[in-house]
């Protein structure tokens, strides 16, 4: 019987230590410089230390990234597409030299690796977005990251790790690609089709997957991301809910669910061709590769950033040196007459009828609590999705008035917060600029810097009390558009809703009424950096709602905010 699939590069690179050594590197590393990992560097830390990123043996040195970023190949000329970096602050770039040892650390400060440095540099971080993703529209999660989240200075240097990072959920389907192979061998599976997922898996995905497995004759292992993927998706705890029911739709001994702790970026067709590095180095000999593979949807155009099949292209283009066999992703349909679901190919749509549900709509009936039809999703794993996105009438939303000071954002905020209550319902938590200024910043000042901690800080209370089903309003100035946008990342993640109100009330009014007398005293030059006057507001572009109060009475504008949230389906007027 032949012996399974070799990593890519011909060996598994484990960067663990012995417990012996690991120990003695972490007594030193007392008086390391510490760097705390990001949620995007913790999960490339995991692939790199259990072979996953095999033959990678550290952060990518600069000879490495622009090889990578230009031509898709490290610098000894071995197919990778995806740059492995560590993004560092300036100030922390600042005390590391070349041959300095840094602890990396999880956020509770456990040190998991050390890293030797080779290379510290400033990427071009435009280029990078354009060579590697295609674009530099920021509607790309991936594009968007570089230029809101990542660092502005790389590190490189080879790892050696004394831990992996702690998991306490699904521990025992956190396999690494050293057990995932062993688990293999055991059983004897020499063939193996991966599925690559992001999503919960319906009827049609068990249907397509089946049929891959037995096309190439392979056992098959479902291999969903449970790292970062795309911002909205649905939460990975949910899903491992429903593929542990969708397992037993399988025939006994054929399947194996494993879980993969890659931090996606949606890169589209390079994803696909790491996806299939990734998969070779975990054990498998096949890979499923889908229409628009790993993409990330449409530009801010409203253009797909990647055609239908470039992922598939690309990973055929490569397929020699990636030595892991492409299965195409066939597309399955639900068939009237039949009685169930046919590739679309095989469908005469003269004579047949093809019913499919898109996931907008899908969305949309369990957003309103409709019926999902037994032919497009598993009861069970309707039931787990029901739980965490129950109808909105019953979910968590945000409100987040933005305006000028003087604008009425404040008084609103106050008279929908007692509207909302009086209905009853739900729990309503106001974060009003100068009571958060007071009770949860009162260290900060008023630099851009310090502004956007304080907006970010309401962003996450605002986003803890929307995760369990609340109503937070908050009103603060929040004058840059940047922050805004990070605050409404923060509460979509939470699975609720965000509703951005532009209180757009002219400066001029604003001036007018000017109870606390700033405005006075910002144009006497008493105060400085005053929104309106010396310092920029970036008016919302496209806001949920924008109202202005120089002729509209408080309880008109109380009443446009209420009627939207109905409108959005958030609560009932009846």
């Amino acid at each position: 019987m032949t012996d399974l699939i070799p990593p890519y590069g011909g060996t598994l690179k484990d960067l663990r230590l012995d417990d012996t050594t690991a120990q003695a590197r972490r007594t030193a590393a007392a008086d390391y410089p510490s760097w705390d990992l990001t949620d995007r560097q913790l999960c490339d830390l995991e692939l790199l230390a259990n072979g996953g990123f095999s033959p990678l043996e550290g952060f990518m040195g600069q000879a490495d990234y622009e090889g990578v970023v230009n031509d898709m190949r490290l610098a000894d000329g071995t197919l990778w597409p995806m740059p492995v970096t560590l993004d560092v602050s300036e100030a922390f770039a600042e005390t590391l030299g070349a041959g300095a040892r840094v602890a990396l650390r999880d956020p509770e400060g456990v040190i998991l690796a050390i890293l030797t440095v080779d290379d510290i540099w400033r990427p071009d971080r435009e280029h990078e977005a354009e060579q590697v993703f295609g674009t530099r529209d920021a509607a790309h999660p991936a594009v968007y990251w570089l230029r809101e989240h990542s660092h502005p200075v790389y590190v490189g240097g080879r790892v050696e790790a004394l831990d992996l990072p702690g998991h306490y959920d699904f521990t025992h389907l956190r396999l690494t690609p050293a057990e995932l192979r062993e688990r293999f061998r055991r059983d004897g599976w020499r063939r193996v089709v991966a599925f690559q997922t992001r999503n919960p898996m319906h009827r049609a995905h068990v249907e397509l997957t089946f049929l891959a497995a037995r096309q190439a004759e392979a056992n098959l292992l479902i291999h969903p991301v449970v790292g970062m993927t795309k911002p909205g998706d649905v939460d990975h705890y949910s899903r491992v809910r429903c593929y542990e029911h969708v397992l037993h739709k399988y025939p006994e001994q054929t399947t194996a669910l494993s879980l993969l702790p890659l931090a996606m970026r949606m890169g589209g067709p390079r994803e696909a061709v790491w996806h299939a590095i990734i998969r070779r180095n975990y054990g498998c000999t096949h890979l499923i590769v889908g229409r628009d593979h790993a993409g990330p949807g449409k530009d801010s155009n409203g253009e797909e950033l990647y055609g239908p099949y470039d992922a598939q292209d690309m990973v055929t283009r490569h397929a020699d040196e990636l030595g892991i066999e492409m299965v195409p992703f066939r597309m399955m349909v639900y068939v009237q007459e039949r009685a169930g679901y046919a590739p679309i190919d095989e469908v005469d749509e003269a004579t047949e009828t093809v019913m499919n549900i898109s996931g907008t709509e899908f969305r949309r009936r369990m957003r309103e609590g409709l019926e999902i039809p037994d032919w497009f999703g598993y009861p069970e794993v309707v039931e787990e999705l029901r739980k965490t996105y129950p109808p909105r009438a019953r979910q968590g939303f945000t409100l987040f008035f933005t305006g000028l000071s003087g604008s009425g954002k404040s008084t609103i905020a106050n008279a929908v917060m007692v509207k909302l209550m009086e209905r009853g319902g739900r729990p309503v938590t106001l974060l009003d600029g100068d009571r958060v200024r007071k009770h949860l910043s009162s260290e900060l000042g008023f630099s851009k810097a310090h502004r956007d901690l304080n907006i970010r800080r309401i962003g996450f209370v605002a986003s803890e009390i929307t995760r369990n089903g609340g109503a937070a309003i908050c009103a603060p100035i929040a004058p840059y558009a940047a922050t805004r946008n990070a605050v409404r990342e923060m509460v979509e993640s939470a699975n609720g809703g965000f509703l951005e109100i532009h209180v757009a009330t002219p400066l001029e009014e604003c001036e007018r009424r000017d109870r606390k007398g700033l405005y006075a005293q910002a144009r006497a030059g008493r105060i400085t950096g005053f929104t309106g006057i010396d310092d920029p507001y970036e008016a919302p572009e496209t806001p949920e709602l924008r109202i202005d109060t120089t002729d509209c009475s408080v309880e008109e504008a109380a009443q446009q905010v209420l009627l939207k949230i109905e409108a959005m389906g958030f609560i009932d007027l009846e």
